[in-house]
């Protein structure tokens, strides 16, 4: 086969894995999260299994303490929570009140715009002969759910079906870190029988987990810091229920880049209700703002860079193709994966240049 040939053929090959990837997400995704899961929770286990503990009542243990932290987590910010949530009707009561004073200012942009397209629908009406208000009547809009609220059902379906993937996730975790080495001694088995090819595979996995465990470690103690760090700010300020969104700010922060945005978005609207004027709204926003921005961006992707050597430019493309595959998932999980990808490439002579193009 020519050269050209191979070349069609290896991006024909890429295009159906890119179309499989993109069907089989709702497959896909809790498996390639349970895998990951597993990965970083195999040092815990393996603690555990060296004070003799058995891997699967170890695994269980180091789960069930997982979910009881996270449980926990939700239950101390519950009330204030619902709090928030309570509050929701009056601030969107307040919003819609601030937009139309904003909009019925004599200068603003908004008007200029909607009195333009006025005057331009009152231009083509009398083109066509049938001028506004001439014995036509527009028909009544028929009654339905607002695009808000259709937006809020679809949001929702995707919070349960997020949740559903993280305990599929979560279970597929239990049976790979209650397997031991048995999944990994299958693949050194499937690599060849040479002996080069064996030990090849070997360094591929031990730097597997080593990439994994170092991300996630990073991302932990980052987000961490950023959602005591934005609590504190927030407490300071004078921000109410400073710990709740210092926490959200926190969760978010796991989506890279998109997390930043929404926790600024999120807190700008939270300080605007409560101070009720623009300029310490958009105060505590740019705070917020820099603050993640610092920690999130500055400090994870110099630790990042010492972990992994990725290149910073080619994880930011990643994580665009990924979101793209997966939505939010794919955000969170594209940074392992290109991670992973580069282990292998590094090792494969074929893939090597590809390698070369995601390190450092």
């Amino acid at each position: 086969m020519s050269r050209a040939g191979e070349v069609a053929l290896v991006v024909l090959a890429l295009l159906a894995a890119i179309a499989f990837a993109k069907l089989a997400a709702p497959f896909l995704i809790p498996l390639t999260a349970g895998i990951l899961i597993a990965y970083a929770l195999k040092p815990l286990v393996s603690v555990l299994e060296r004070v003799h503990i058995h891997r699967a009542v170890g695994a269980a243990l180091v789960l069930a303490a997982l979910t009881s932290l996270l449980v926990g987590g939700i239950i101390w910010v519950r009330d204030d929570a619902a709090q928030a949530l309570a509050e929701l009707p009056n601030a969107a009561r307040r919003l819609r009140i601030a937009a139309h004073e904003t909009a019925a200012l004599p200068t603003n942009p908004i008007g200029h715009v909607r009195e333009a397209a006025v005057e331009l629908n009152r231009a083509a009406a009398e083109a066509v002969g049938n001028a506004p208000g001439a014995g036509t009547r527009t028909p009544a809009p028929v009654a339905g759910p607002s695009e808000v609220q259709t937006w809020g059902s679809a949001q929702s379906s995707k919070l349960f079906g997020a949740f559903a993937d993280l305990a599929l996730a979560a279970l597929l975790a239990l049976f790979v870190l209650a397997s031991g080495d048995t999944f990994r001694r299958k693949v050194v088995h499937m690599a060849g029988p040479t002996l080069s090819a064996r030990r090849i595979t070997v360094e591929i996995l031990d730097e597997i987990d080593t990439q994994v465990q170092r991300y996630l470690l990073v991302m932990l103690v980052t987000n961490a810091l950023i959602a005591l760090t934005i609590w504190g700010l927030l407490a300071l300020i004078g921000i109410q229920r400073a710990a709740l969104w210092g926490g959200i700010a926190g969760v978010l922060h796991f989506i890279p880049y998109v997390g930043t945005a929404m926790t600024t978005a999120a807190i700008g609207v939270v300080a605007f209700l409560q101070f009720g004027a623009l300029g310490p709204a958009a105060l505590v926003a740019a705070a917020v703002f820099a603050v993640s921005s610092a920690i999130g961006m500055g400090l994870v992707s110099w630790l990042q860079g010492r972990a992994s050597h990725m290149n910073p430019v080619a994880v930011f493309v990643a994580l665009l193709f990924f979101g793209w595959l997966w939505g939010g998932w794919g955000l969170l999980l594209g940074a392992p994966l290109i991670a992973i990808v580069r282990t292998v490439a590094e090792r494969v002579p074929a893939m090597q240049p590809f390698g070369e193009l995601l390190g450092r």
